[in-house]
């Protein structure tokens, strides 16, 4: 069945000059270069998924990878995908060094600020002093190339300044956030073995100050690999429990010898290991995902030079935590030159204009959040642009879930007219994007703006069976150099990373979403997680879809919705959506039936759930995810142990023994 949504999208977004973009220069550039006549978006696009190599090559160039080798060597094209076949073999460089090339007194890398603290402005060269400093800390301990360090920590310029440090050295780096329990932090961190764990002594959120040298010793204590815990006084004045192993951050990178005059950047391989990122882990123990510093590092460059058009004039703002993929995202910004802004703390506080506020004062001009956030400043009311000029804002980025129609309509109506709302995504497992903003193209409705270059993504509906203007699994039909190096700690059979990305489809990358590709305008629509699609009678459906009709009905009551599958057979189950209301508010018969016939006009009769039922939560992860899977698994008659990246995991147990669900 096609999905029901819409082929021609209401325009909202145009840029006014598009011959000056980057992305026409890089396709001015490419069609000079190779002799070619690339009329458009669409046919660079084709180009870059075709012409692999030379892509490839061509942007590592134009994005101005330093290197001190790239070599001829791009890529084996005869290998197979599932081989993760090997990149740029003959290159080598270092990802601290791309981070670290301007040294400039005058330029600001990095404002510090956020909920309960001081803003602190870090310029390049001051930057680069610390890094040293810390690298040399690092190097007086012993550790190399392959070692890991670890970090449970808040977005702050440490955080930064030590994984830089790590990275020069060839060290792998790992962190997450305060947020996290520390049987979250244990089941990451155990997989890894780090040598040194960095930490804080308190946080700062809603309000509050929250102690958070419990947890430090706790982890640092149940991790026998570490041989020092690392703690910045974050709050000042905090001083919390003593924690085991541990020194200052001033003591630790003391300088124990006269300091060299600059760092030594290791000359490393293309996909040597800079990263340790982790899968979810909702359902089990998260997957450990090795990310290649050359592969991160010119996907990051091309998404953010060619695709978004930074420049080191530019201040870039991401709303994230360390314990999310945008943090790196974010980071990567350094490597462009341009000032990057860190918050950590509560974006409501003290107001919902905290965020909003802080993009005049500081001049942002690119400024990224979750989808959910802006669901947020919709339902309180708030209006940024009644109360801030947002002159200086070029781009709004979202991600994290689908982004709602009614929150372009919303960015366009109440934020700002003139501004690229570019909804991204990708994901951990790629560290990057699969489909995202563009500064040459319009922005539709409801719609992420296109396939990012390179990217051979395609909608699935079986085996070498894309679709347009329907439904189908998000898979990926060429090699990208950003595949992860490999799954830390894996068998000798890569069985882990076989069974993650290549146990569907074989030889093409499954990436697990469910997708929609507009066959007009080329846009990308995400529909929800494919294991956790909807599939009564043989219809796969996307979760979003649901969620899209429900939204219409929060002015009634509905606060919010949660939308799964049961099993009622092998091959068959039947839809169930979980509604949480506003206080006070009941659901009702009345409400239960109009919902059911707004979606059968708007839908199909297909989707319409077989039942519809009150709940007091919904599950989500601390990266603001809906937990669909878990709870599927739960009504469906499994047994589901609650991960520590719950934010709620008690609320899982309220999924137990409904009456309406028993079979």
């Amino acid at each position: 069945m096609d999905s029901q949504l819409p082929k021609d999208p209401k325009c909202l977004w145009k840029p006014s000059n598009v011959q000056d973009t980057s992305m026409e220069k890089f396709r001015n550039h490419v069609n000079e270069k190779f002799g070619l006549s690339l009329a458009n978006y669409e046919e660079l696009y084709e180009w870059s998924t075709k012409s692999v190599q030379d892509f490839w090559s061509t942007a590592w160039d134009f994005t101005n990878i330093i290197s001190s080798s790239k070599g001829d060597h791009v890529l084996d094209g005869s290998a197979p995908m599932n081989e993760i076949p090997v990149w740029f073999k003959d290159a080598r460089l270092n990802w601290a060094e791309n981070l670290l090339w301007c040294r400039s007194p005058d330029k600001v890398a990095m404002i510090a600020t956020g909920e309960g603290h001081p803003r602190r402005i870090i310029m390049y060269s001051e930057l680069y002093e610390a890094v040293l400093k810390c690298a040399e800390a690092m190097r007086a301990m012993g550790l190399v190339a392959g070692d890991r360090v670890a970090a449970y920590i808040p977005n702050c310029p440490e955080a930064i300044i030590a994984m830089l440090a790590a990275t020069s050295l060839g060290a792998i780096w790992s962190s997450t956030s305060p947020d996290f329990g520390t049987t979250g932090v244990l089941d990451r961190f155990s997989q890894i073995k780090p040598r040194i764990l960095f930490s804080v002594n308190a946080v700062v959120y809603n309000g509050k100050i929250l102690d958070h040298t419990g947890k430090a010793n706790a982890v640092g204590e149940a991790l026998p690999s570490v041989e020092k815990v690392v703690m910045i006084p974050f709050v000042e004045g905090h001083e919390g429990q003593q924690v085991a192993k541990s020194c200052s951050w001033d003591e630790f990178i003391e300088p124990q010898a006269a300091l060299p005059e600059s760092i030594q950047f290791e000359q490393l391989p293309f996909n040597h290991i800079a990263f340790i990122m982790f899968s979810s882990g909702t359902t089990g123990l998260p997957k450990c995902i090795a990310h290649s510093a050359g592969g991160l590092l010119l996907q990051l460059k091309k998404e953010h030079v060619i695709h978004g058009g930074v420049t080191p004039d530019d201040v870039f703002f991401y709303y994230t935590t360390t314990g999310w993929m945008m943090w790196n995202w974010l980071v990567s910004v350094l490597s462009v030159g341009a000032t990057i802004v860190l918050w950590d703390g509560s974006p409501f506080k003290p107001s919902p204009a905290a965020l909003w506020e802080l993009t005049d004062e500081l001049q942002i001009t690119h400024f990224g959040t979750s989808a959910k956030y802006i669901q947020s400043c919709m339902d309180v009311g708030y209006k940024p642009k009644e109360a801030c000029k947002l002159d200086t804002l070029k781009a709004i980025y979202s991600t994290g879930s689908p982004l709602k129609p009614e929150s372009y309509d919303y960015v366009y109506r109440d934020v700002k007219q003139d501004v690229l709302l570019g909804s991204i995504t990708g994901g951990t497992d790629i560290c990057s994007l699969f489909a995202g903003h563009n500064v040459a193209l319009p922005v539709y409705r409801g719609e992420i703006q296109c396939r990012e270059l390179g990217m051979r993504i395609e909608a699935w509906d079986g085996q070498e069976k894309p679709v347009y203007g329907q439904s189908g699994d998000l898979v990926c039909t060429v090699p990208f150099p950003c595949m992860p190096v490999e799954m830390y700690n894996d068998d000798n059979m890569r069985s882990k990373y076989m069974n993650a990305y290549f146990s569907v489809y074989q030889g093409v990358w499954y990436h697990g979403d469910f997708v929609w590709i507009n066959p007009t305008t080329k846009g990308v629509v995400m529909l929800g997680r494919s294991d956790g699609t909807l599939n009564p009678s043989g219809v796969r459906f996307g979760s979003a879809e649901i969620y899209n009709v429900v939204d219409e009905f929060l002015s009634k009551g509905v606060e919010d919705s949660l939308c799964v599958g049961q099993k009622i057979s092998e091959d068959d189950e039947r839809v169930v959506l979980f509604l949480k209301m506003k206080d006070n508010d009941e659901l009702t018969e009345g409400l239960i039936k109009d919902i059911k016939v707004r979606i059968r006009s708007e839908l199909s009769p297909r989707h319409v759930p077989a039942f519809i039922l009150p709940i007091q939560d919904i599950p989500y992860t601390i990266n603001g995810k809906k937990v669909e899977v878990a709870v599927k698994k739960i009504i469906s008659g499994q047994n589901v142990i609650p991960s520590g990246t719950l934010v709620n995991p008690e609320s899982l147990e309220l999924y137990k023994g409904i009456p309406e669900l028993q079979l």
